[in-house]
């Protein structure tokens, strides 16, 4: 094959994911690696070579978190699999996975590929019990539940931070930190699917109750209340109904769901300051804290597209995910 030809081959192949990388994100994964180094002191020419494969294995899982969770929209866009069909889809997504391999051999460092391969086992493992749990209408308890968070969310930031500490001189045990921040970032992900205007804006409104999935604020609704089964069955529905919808975020609220897992965010937020704190302060890292929990502090950050209310007029807010 000719250069020509390659690079028509080429164009091809990652065409889906070029797609997705046209569409805005807001790389927290690349601000928290930005932060972690205010602590490792990572020379800038690998700093770069992570941070790219950090990006480009999130992005291409996004790809296939959109198939395997039927998703609509992503940012806001078609997903790719309705434009270029699901066996392009995957074809490319698994393409970039050993791309970002490729690039990890250039660290030139003997456990690179060791914590590369053993991060995104840790991904697979958590995504497929995520999507085990949804199929079987299995219904995880809260502690199962944080177990599979960190294996899914915590895969691609023990990654990041695993390759950086690689080539650091200061080691201490980072993993209470990272395992705090995955499971926030997750939490208020869920919260902000549920109850986040600005979510409903860039994907479908309350799309997890339409793909069936079991997050933070369904779980606790689902255990805190055993003598209903609102909630599993509006999720066995895989509904597109909105007025379902709307209902089950009204129920959700009535029962206290979303202001335990506000709560449960303000106390991951609380002990990620204090790990933070002992490691010595990170400026950097406690800003992007401090910008991602306005989403469930501010009044009327968190409310839902169906302008559920507190009692006593406060907005219902609030968010989550790693």
């Amino acid at each position: 094959m000719d250069g020509d030809e390659r690079a028509t081959s080429e164009r091809i192949l990652l065409e889906p994911y070029k797609y997705l990388l046209q569409l805005p994100g807001k790389q927290v994964r690349t601000k928290l690696s930005q932060a972690f180094n205010h602590w490792l002191n990572v020379p800038e020419d690998k700093l770069q070579v992570i941070i790219e494969v950090t990006e480009m294995l999130h992005n291409a899982s996004l790809l296939i978190d959109d198939i395997e969770d039927s998703s609509k929209l992503r940012r806001g866009f078609p997903v790719a699999h309705s434009i270029y069909g699901v066996p392009s889809v995957i074809n490319s997504a698994n393409y970039v996975y050993f791309l970002g391999l490729e690039k990890v051999l250039t660290l030139e460092h003997p456990e690179a590929v060791h914590v590369f391969t053993r991060q995104l086992l840790e991904l697979h493992r958590g995504q497929g019990l995520d999507i085990h749990w949804r199929d079987t209408y299995t219904c995880p308890s809260e502690d199962e539940y944080r177990g599979m968070v960190l294996q899914k969310t915590g895969g691609l930031f023990g990654l990041a931070v695993g390759l950086m500490q690689l080539f650091s001189h200061w080691k201490p045990d980072l993993k209470p930190l990272l395992d705090t921040l995955g499971l926030f970032f997750q939490i208020r992900d869920d919260y902000a699917n549920l109850n986040s205007t600005e979510y409903s804006e860039n994907k479908s409104f309350c799309e997890d109750l339409t793909e069936g999935k079991f997050s933070f604020p369904t779980i606790h609704a689902i255990w805190s209340r055993p003598e209903s089964t609102q909630v599993q069955n509006i999720l066995r529905q895989r509904t597109e109904n909105e007025d379902i919808k709307r209902y089950c975020v009204d129920y959700l609220e009535k029962v206290g769901s979303f202001a335990y897992t506000r709560q449960t965010l303000l106390d991951l937020e609380a002990e990620a300051y204090r790990l933070i704190a002992e490691l010595g302060g990170n400026p950097e890292l406690e800003a992007l804290l401090q910008h991602l929990s306005r989403m469930y502090k501010e009044p009327g950050g968190g409310a839902s597209a169906g302008q559920s209310k507190e009692p006593g007029g406060g907005a219902a807010g609030g968010q989550s995910k790693h």
